[in-house]
């Protein structure tokens, strides 16, 4: 099996070095950026193909991922339909967690199999996200001649590889930004809070650290702790009126406390009046 990778960001490299480690041939690397074929390098060695031109990498692979950002996607899949000829029993696959391998939809019609493979990942840096790959789960979904090279390939990459249908990869991927992009929004906001007295975040990481080990020991709503699920209203009314004027700060509180109440409402821990003096404080 020869690979080849079309778009040599941090997500590219990551998946090129990982596999290449894992003795895979790792044939081609293309990239329109000068810089980013030069980074490549660094981490695939000087036995790779480094190319400008995606078709010359198609044409030097067998399978084909597209490690680009989402929205070049379907230009890159557009150019290469243009460009290349028949793409007979050729594997291409892009690493997109919101869509579909049908955004790769153009080279169907010459023969290629599809498919797509997302790591679950955060990615800040290539090193960084060659480190967290072997704990990561890879979900994968395409044509099914497709899915035993992506199996194949996930396992290598990852710790599990799962496999997603192609219409529910929206709402897989909202989750992912929820518990990644804007959990890093979410700190960001408390950031701001504690440097109004001066202090950083770096005290608060080993609560974070405890609270994320119960979550995955219990799940999100059994770890729930604070102000709400005790139904103590007066703190939440001290919280709000620390914050009053800062409309965003105000309305992140607002809105999670509230989904914090109903949490708090599954888990019964709480009696009817002090539901109901905990929404009233928060405006609903």
């Amino acid at each position: 099996m020869k690979i080849g990778i079309i778009g040599m960001g941090k997500v590219g490299c990551a998946l090129g070095y990982t596999l290449k480690s894992k003795g895979f041939n790792v044939a081609a690397a293309a990239d329109i950026s000068s810089e980013a074929l030069d980074r490549a390098r660094h981490y695939l060695g000087e036995s790779c193909l480094y190319t400008h031109d995606d078709a010359q990498a198609v044409l030097a692979a067998d399978v084909v991922a597209v490690t680009t950002q989402d929205r070049e996607i379907g230009n890159v899949a557009a150019q290469i339909f243009r460009e290349a000829g028949r793409l007979d029993g050729k594997l291409f696959f892009h690493t997109s967690g919101a869509h579909g391998a049908s955004e790769l939809s153009p080279l169907e019609k010459k023969g290629a199999i599809l498919g797509s493979l997302h790591p679950l990942q955060t990615f800040p840096d290539t090193d960084a996200g060659i480190a967290a790959l072997p704990s990561t789960y890879i979900f994968i979904e395409g044509d099914e001649k497709a899915i035993p090279v992506l199996e194949r390939l996930g396992s290598n990459l990852g710790a599990k590889v799962v496999r997603i249908e192609s219409r529910n990869k929206v709402l897989y991927h909202l989750c992912a930004v929820f518990v990644c992009n804007l959990f890093s929004a979410l700190l960001f906001c408390a950031q701001g809070i504690m440097r109004r007295i001066g202090i950083d975040l770096p005290p608060f990481y080993p609560i974070i650290r405890a609270t994320l080990a119960n979550i995955e020991a219990k799940g999100p709503l059994l770890s729930l702790t604070g102000p709400v699920v005790r139904g103590d209203a007066g703190t939440v009314a001290s919280h709000l009126k620390a914050i009053a004027g800062e409309a965003l700060t105000e309305k992140v509180y607002r809105d999670l406390s509230l989904v914090a109440v109903a949490m708090a409402r599954e888990r019964g821990t709480l009696a009817p009046s002090e539901i109901e003096a905990l929404e009233k404080v928060l405006g609903r």
